[in-house]
């Protein structure tokens, strides 16, 4: 178990992303059952952190959620996300954008709020300042961030130190095909700060699952934004990560791609559609990449 932020609460070492729960427009058809199983076999196996957003599907993400969670007698740590929307223009919208969520979700109080974008026309410090407001009326846990860059980052931390609320969280892509965060300072900033990290889109939207080619590209939209150049440029690492795999008894890359999330010292959470997705993502836990091992995967990645 890890600690989120400087927070007590004390979480599994990856989260489960439902960004692909009911997001048909984007990452395909799916099945109620299918996601039910997902659900029941990460906390089955011992994940206890569900991430989520209120614009996932429209709400339908948040919907199929509430529904599980009123299924099962765990209680699984919660998060999601308030989408700052171009006319939501007051700090009264972010409360009802919460109750929303809270209602869809089946809950009274969400474990972990997180500010979608630092998007315009509402400057950062009113969203943040909101959070701060819910987190004080007891109707949020703990308060986090997304696709916030380094000098957003401190800004929100700021903001909220000044009221006595630690930040917790800073949600923002990473991969060992997307590297920014890194390479920007941002992850060294959470490290001084003591905000956790949480990496979204850790299989790079399922280029790094290995189950996609030159010849068996992705579909639809993924399949616009990773190329059939793009996929042909990965194999070499591809290659490496399943090499890397087969010394730690036959692990996928998928296993390797999130451990090597964790190895960095951030909090992945992979998205799953199935029982067996759930379980493979379920193996990437039990075991540590040695440092040459991140290393050598970095340079092939860094050749992709």
């Amino acid at each position: 178990m890890v600690s989120l932020g400087a927070s007590d609460v004390r979480v599994s070492p990856l989260g489960i992303g439902a960004w692909a729960w009911g997001a048909r427009s984007f990452w395909g058809d799916y099945s109620v059952p299918d996601l039910q199983a997902a659900f029941d076999t990460s906390l089955g196996g011992g994940v206890n952190f569900l991430d989520t957003a209120e614009i996932y599907g429209s709400g339908r993400s948040e919907t199929l959620i509430g529904t599980f969670l009123q299924a099962t007698d765990k209680k699984p740590f919660v998060a999601t996300k308030f989408f700052p929307l171009p006319w939501r223009l007051t700090k009264g919208s972010f409360k009802k954008a919460l109750q929303g969520s809270l209602k869809r979700l089946g809950l009274q109080k969400i474990d972990l709020y997180q500010i979608h974008w630092p998007s315009p026309p509402m400057p950062i410090d009113v969203w943040v300042s909101a959070l701060g407001d819910v987190i004080e009326a007891g109707l949020v846990r703990l308060g986090g961030i997304s696709n916030y860059n380094v000098e957003q980052t401190r800004q929100a931390h700021a903001l909220l130190a000044d009221r006595g609320i630690h930040l917790t969280s800073n949600q923002v892509h990473y991969s060992l095909l997307h590297r920014n965060p890194e390479h920007s300072g941002l992850l060294d900033l959470c490290r001084e700060l003591n905000i956790t990290l949480i990496a979204y889109s850790p299989l790079e939207q399922g280029v790094l699952t290995g189950k996609y080619t030159p010849n068996t590209p992705l579909p639809g939209v993924r399949g616009r934004r990773y190329d059939r150049d793009f996929l042909l440029r990965v194999q070499p690492l591809i290659g490496l990560m399943r090499e890397i795999g087969q010394a730690y008894g036959g692990k996928t890359p998928v296993q390797v791609a999130v451990n090597w999330v964790i190895s960095k010292g951030a909090f992945p959470i992979p998205g799953a559609r199935n029982a067996r997705q759930a379980q493979e993502i379920l193996g990437s836990l039990g075991w540590k990449l040695t440092h040459d091992e991140v290393f050598a995967l970095e340079q092939a990645a860094e050749k992709s």
